[in-house]
């Protein structure tokens, strides 16, 4: 294997240039302060776990864990989501403070992919825990605050898809009783959001055309309110018919926060982590084909720290929203000041009172300030303008006069 050139990264990780960087901050701090207000307290968790629990816990595939061995020989793992340590903190550390916990968070996890999948191996999330509610009114509040951090972070249409993993667990296991190894087959269809392979692999199976109209049916179970009528004749199966119900409470409760137009249900929804256990979701901005934000529900990670507990939660896809989001920092609110020499304290002066009303204040001195007057006062008259490969809106010049009398 040849030695990596030193302008060389792993595949996967980036470097985020300022104008991300200034985008990216944007984007975390305007979601933070809608969670806040919803009452969700920020936390921060270390970004190295031990791997016999977080690791152990988390959904994360293992041969998609980041490993290595501290001094002493035990195996630590890059945490590669944000759930399980959170659960941890929440059965230890706050093992007093009374349910329910709004816990919120930034944070850059890490997963192994194949290097051929084009993926990042690095990237940022934006989320919350909802710990010790099982009620439909705290599925529908974090559904409700995903909507809510999506405008926040300046994306400009999307929907959210909320599914059930209840109602496609009792449909399969009621038409493939006895049958593990297929049910997760075309679960994986389902995920992957290959309808063609799903349909497909129907055909495959030996099945009494009734069940399989059953099971292709589920393709059409999209939309709003109606699909739950829909599903219900759909299935017999108890947990079937429980979840819809569940599903239907927590559409009564969106539509009473007025957010029915961004919400649809879908009940060929599964989520991306084993330990989801109820309602799961996905938010889809416009024009982009991978999913900005997902949640669900899952009560029983926090069994497994010793203290069981409903809970629910989201996290933004914050790298995926940089590709979407509008708004950035505004230019108008960046000033650059010029001085000569003899003006220095002055304009270093007039810069920290410019910072001091919220504007961005950039100095330079100029020697010939008469030589580089004419040119950036020119620019600076027809609006913003670029000088030294950053954007300006305003140019305050000192010393103009004493640089000419010399």
């Amino acid at each position: 294997m040849s030695k990596p050139k030193v302008f060389e990264k792993p595949t996967g990780v980036k470097d985020y240039l300022p104008h991300a960087v200034s985008k990216l901050r944007r984007i975390e701090r305007n979601v933070l302060e809608c969670m806040r207000r919803w009452g969700y307290e920020q936390i921060i968790t270390p970004t190295m776990e031990y791997y016999d629990t977080v690791g152990v816990a988390s959904a994360t595939s293992d041969q998609k864990l980041f490993k290595l061995l501290n001094q002493r020989g035990t195996t630590i793992v890059l945490r590669s989501e944000m759930t399980s340590p959170i659960a941890r903190v929440a059965s230890s550390l706050l093992k007093e403070s009374p349910f329910p916990l709004r816990l919120s968070y930034h944070a850059n996890v890490f997963r192994a992919f194949e290097e051929e999948a084009g993926r990042d191996a690095e990237f940022f999330q934006t989320g919350v825990e909802l710990v010790g509610d099982p009620s439909s009114e705290a599925d529908a509040e974090v559904i409700a605050l995903a909507i809510a951090s999506l405008k926040a972070a300046g994306v400009p249409s999307f929907k959210i898809a909320v599914g059930h993993v209840g109602f496609l667990n009792g449909l399969f296991g009621e038409a493939l009783p006895d049958r593990p190894e297929e049910q997760e087959n075309l679960k994986a269809h389902l995920l992957q959001r290959d309808h063609v392979g799903y349909r497909d692999a129907l055909k495959k199976l030996e099945l009494e055309d009734n069940v399989r109209g059953e099971l292709e049916g589920i393709l059409r179970l999209r939309g709003g309110v109606e699909v739950c009528e829909q599903a219900l004749s759909l299935s017999r199966s108890t947990d079937a018919q429980a979840a819809i119900r569940q599903l239907c409470e927590v559409w009564e409760v969106l539509a009473a926060y007025g957010l029915q137009e961004h919400v649809l249900i879908d009940l060929t929804m599964i989520g991306d982590f084993s330990y989801y256990t109820g309602m799961t979701f996905e938010g889809y901005a416009s024009h982009l084909g991978f999913p900005v934000c997902s949640g669900g529900r899952y009560d029983n990670l926090l069994a497994q720290f010793g203290r069981p507990a409903a809970a629910t939660g989201f996290a933004l896809k914050t790298t995926r929203i940089l590709e979407v989001a509008e708004g950035d920092e505004s230019e108008e609110n960046r000033v650059l000041v010029v001085y000569g020499k003899e003006s220095r304290r002055e304009a270093l002066h007039e810069a920290e009172r410019l910072r001091e009303e919220g504007l961005i204040a950039v100095t330079e001195k100029a020697d010939a300030l008469e030589a580089v007057l004419p040119e950036l006062e020119a620019e600076a008259a027809e609006g913003p303008f670029v000088h030294r490969g950053m954007t300006f809106g305003s140019l305050v010049v000192y010393g103009q006069e004493e640089e000419g009398q010399q």
